[in-house]
Parts: C-alpha cells; sequence; structure tokens
C-alpha cells in the first residue's frame, strides 16, 4: 500500500476514563492505514498514544515517532514503530512533528495536547503552514473547549474566519471527511 500523506495526531498519554475513548482511538489507527494515510504521533507507549500507534502498526500502517531524548530516557518509547525520530526538545520535536504532516487531529488528552492543537490551530491563522486542523470530540470530551472557543468568537478575540479553520468532528468518518486527500 502507498502512503502518500501523514496525520499527525495528538493525544494523551493516558487513556482516560471513558470507556469510548480507546476503541474509538483504535478505531481511527485502523482507518488511517486502510486509506492509505500514515501516522505521525509523540512516539510513546502509553496511553492512547500507544493505541492509535499500535491499532495503525496492526493494519499495515506506517507510524513515525517522535521523542525527545528525556522521554526516550525514561524508557516510554514506542520501539516497534516504522521510524522512531528522537530529538533533543520538546520544542524540536513538535516542529519536526509539524514538517512529517499534512494534516493533525486532536484526541482526548491533557496540557501537552491542548498546548500541541493551540499550536497547530496558531500556526494555521498565521499562515506558517496551510494544513487542516481536526478536533475530534469523542463522546463530548472537548464540548466545553469548543464551547470556549466560541465564546472567544462572541467575544471578538477570534474572528469567525479563523474559527472555522478549525475543524471539529464527532465520528471517525468525519475526521476523514475534514482530511483534503482523503477520497
Amino acid at each position: 500500500m502507498s502512503f502518500k500523506n501523514r496525520v499527525c495526531v495528538y493525544c494523551g498519554s493516558k487513556t482516560g476514563n471513558n470507556s469510548s475513548f480507546i476503541p474509538q482511538t483504535k478505531t481511527l489507527g485502523h482507518a488511517l492505514a486502510s486509506n492509505g494515510i500514515g501516522l505521525v504521533y509523540g512516539g510513546g507507549s502509553v496511553g492512547l498514544m500507544n493505541e492509535i500507534a499500535n491499532a495503525t502498526l496492526s493494519r499495515g500502517g506506517q507510524v513515525h515517532g517522535v521523542i525527545p531524548q528525556h522521554l526516550y530516557d525514561m524508557e516510554v518509547a514506542h520501539e516497534n514503530l516504522t521510524a522512531l525520530h528522537i530529538t533533543d526538545t520538546m520544542h524540536e520535536r513538535k516542529a519536526m512533528m509539524a514538517e512529517l504532516s499534512d494534516a493533525f487531529i486532536a484526541l482526548p488528552g491533557g496540557f501537552g495536547t491542548f498546548e500541541e492543537l493551540m499550536e497547530a490551530i496558531t500556526w494555521l491563522q498565521l499562515g506558517i503552514h496551510n494544513k487542516t486542523v481536526i478536533l475530534f470530540n469523542i463522546d463530548g470530551y472537548y464540548d466545553k473547549l469548543i464551547e470556549f472557543i466560541d465564546e472567544a468568537v462572541k467575544n471578538k478575540f477570534i474572528t469567525e474566519d479563523n474559527r472555522s479553520l478549525l475543524k471539529t468532528a464527532n465520528t471517525i468518518e468525519e475526521c476523514l471527511r475534514h482530511l483534503p486527500f482523503y477520497s
């Protein structure tokens, strides 16, 4: 199978406590691989990161992990990937993940996931990249964030045009349909 495009998936280093998170993450990994879309992610062997990597690999997908040296040294790196890139810093990690990717999807996660999502959408808003950014709202996980973003629009901190840059999806099919290279 040919893998022409890659999606960077931001997600938790934990699995969370919602019974939908793991199956939805795995199904997204399966869908990426089945559609010839490679995965770029944080390179970890823990949490939802591990779930999406293993699911993508299990269907013959390509998986590129990017992990900073200090996390690699803590033995949290996934060792069975198509490629594992080790960076010196978190900043280099994020830059490499963006460089390797053609789009971004944020799954449930914590502060790191939030920060990566906000950076990706900010870079799109500023014209640093022109890649699709998708918020995968599994079981309403991001409802409050979406509400907050809409409040920022209402208060004129985010324009309607910039708000439209952040795509939201409640299903895997919606995620895929937002990808410009999905057919």
